[in-house]
């Protein structure tokens, strides 16, 4: 469930809402005095590297059931090298 950090426009109370973003969007239609809190962010922080050397060994699992589905299947196991 997606989390809202708001700001009291008026007061500067601050609070954190837990909700779908479709009650989220009825809640700021029912609380004009409440804004997004814009200074905690809008993103998440991304890892940095080569994603093939992020791959659990399940993904091998996957691949070897998708290649196993069509005799002329091009899927392959990957290999981290």
């Amino acid at each position: 469930m997606p989390t809202y950090p708001v700001i009291n426009l008026k007061t500067k109370e601050e609070k954190e809402l837990s909700m779908s973003m479709k009650e989220y969007d009825q809640w700021r239609k029912d609380n004009p005095d409440w804004d997004k809190d814009w200074s905690k962010g809008v993103g998440g922080t991304a890892e940095v590297g080569d994603w093939r050397n992020k791959l659990d060994g399940g993904w091998n699992e996957v691949l070897d059931r998708v290649g196993k589905q069509s005799p002329r299947s091009n899927v392959k196991k990957f290999n981290n090298y």
